[in-house]
């Protein structure tokens, strides 16, 4: 059941290929193997035995399955290609070059900034960097003290395709936002950025449709690796391989985080407050209630807060998945979603939205509301619902509901309507929604309402939970 969302969408992946490496395209293998190489010690025999034996190929994507959690089949399914298009630090996962205990052999360390991204200020760059080290000092004993000339030993730099004499050069389909070198390493301290990339001190999209990456969270997760730390599997951990815009920017590390670098240098002789972590909703828990539902082919999907239920209506089965790990550009606590007749899906939070087709995130997003007609003093969109018969879609905001035509891509005229006088029996206020079978489900706090349209009546009045087997 966990592959089944992205085994549903592998019509509109351009990697949708179910089985066997020995089915892929020659290209497409190549990618495959290409990323094994990199990430996972795949070793590359030399001509006339360039050709990959299936067991040595299935045996790294088993590996791979196994460090991102993944149903382990050691064939390329489309979960595991999924994670493969995310963008994500260049050091390898698997292998000896990942980890360098016992560290540096000191805990005051000095770093240099060799030179500076055109995308930035110089001055943003520098206090992206300095706050980089900063969260890793507030957990250690480890000093950093910038210098400006001389020999420092930690080195950051900006540089693109092959550069100078490292070994791991930026270029071909998997091209890493970035890398570094353990302490134990011949190239120790270097940190490398893709200047490829758009960098900021924020994650957003720029015209025309290009993702900036947030200079911060992946210098952290660089410096990380500076300091002698391996990749996590932990989707939710800073040192997670791959970039996710939805970490804090005020404090990203996670305990695995923490964990790792002290059992190198120990802890900090001034140890911060804890955060509070978060709570993780219980599916089951009476008073729950739903950020946004919407379907997905053929599943439903109920988000709430990080995560969400996936939930196929044929089946008993529910999976319970962190946003993140498959839609990094995805805000938490998504307020609204839906699916339209194009097997588009919309997610909208505050004033903005994100569009999913197929596997990947359309570029250009996020986009503001009023690119679909709302009125500027619109913040926020409280539930969406498409109708499959009619191919309007209707968003609700506080009581009022507006309905948009999904062929014209405008509103309809005489809109918005109170909500209550066209759903007789729901309430002015709705927290999600979506169709199936021909009937809406609205939700709000911890019920929900089945309704017919076409009659405009109530069929039946249950918990939100009740499809999560509960």
């Amino acid at each position: 059941m966990k592959s089944l969302l992205f085994l549903l969408l592998s019509v509109s992946f351009s990697y949708a290929f179910p089985i066997h490496p020995g089915n892929r395209s020659e290209e497409q293998k190549a990618q495959l193997v290409q990323y094994l190489e990199q990430f996972y010690e795949l070793e590359n025999e030399p001509k006339p035995r360039a050709r990959k034996s299936s067991n040595s190929l299935e045996g790294k994507i088993r590996q791979m399955q196994d460090f991102f959690r993944l149903n382990v089949t050691g064939k390329a399914d489309d979960d595991t290609l999924a994670v493969m298009q995310q963008p994500r630090c260049g050091v390898p996962d698997i292998g000896s070059f990942v980890l360098a205990l016992p560290g540096w052999s000191k805990t005051k360390l000095t770093y240099r900034i060799l030179n500076y991204t055109p995308d930035m200020k110089a001055a943003d760059v520098d206090a992206a960097i300095q706050r980089a080290f900063n969260i890793w000092s507030t957990v250690s004993p480890l000093i950093f003290t910038r210098i400006h000339q001389g020999t420092a030993d930690i080195n950051i730099e900006f540089v693109t395709g092959a550069h100078g004499r490292c070994p791991r050069p930026f270029y071909g389909p998997q091209q890493a936002l970035a890398h570094a070198f353990p302490p134990g390493y011949p190239f120790r301290g270097n940190v490398h950025f893709n200047e490829y990339y758009n960098w900021a001190a924020d994650s957003a999209i720029d015209a025309p449709y290009q993702l900036r990456f947030n200079l911060f969270l992946v210098a952290a997760h660089e410096i990380g690796h500076a300091l002698g730390l391996a990749h996590s599997s932990d989707p939710e951990a800073l040192m997670f391989p791959y970039f996710k815009s939805t970490l804090s920017v005020d404090f990203p590390l996670t305990q695995d985080d923490i964990n790792g670098i002290q059992a190198i240098y120990g802890p900090s002789p001034n140890p911060p407050k804890e955060p509070a972590k978060p709570t993780l909703p219980k599916a089951c828990d009476p008073k729950i209630s739903f950020d946004a539902v919407t379907t997905l082919r053929r599943e439903v999907m109920f988000l709430k807060g990080r995560h969400y239920w996936r939930v196929y209506p044929d089946l008993s089965e529910v999976n319970y998945e962190l946003i993140s790990t498959f839609w990094p550009s995805l805000p938490s606590g998504t307020q609204a979603a839906y699916e339209n007749m194009n097997d588009r899906v919309l997610f909208f939070k505050d004033n903005r939205f994100w569009a999913l087709n197929g596997l990947q995130m359309e570029p250009g997003y996020p986009k503001t509301i009023d690119h679909l007609g709302f009125p500027q003093n619109i913040k926020k969109i409280d539930a969406a619902a498409f109708d499959e018969d009619t191919e309007k879609t209707y968003f609700f905001v506080g009581n009022q509901y507006w309905r948009f035509d999904e062929n014209s891509q405008s509103m309809d005229k005489g809109y918005p309507r109170k909500t209550r006088e066209d759903f007789p029996g729901i309430g002015p206020k709705v927290d999600a929604a979506f169709q199936h079978n021909g009937f809406f489900y609205f939700f709000y706090r911890s019920k929900q309402w089945e309704f017919d349209l076409k009659d405009k009546r109530v069929i039946r009045v249950m918990k939100s939970n009740s499809w999560l087997n509960c």
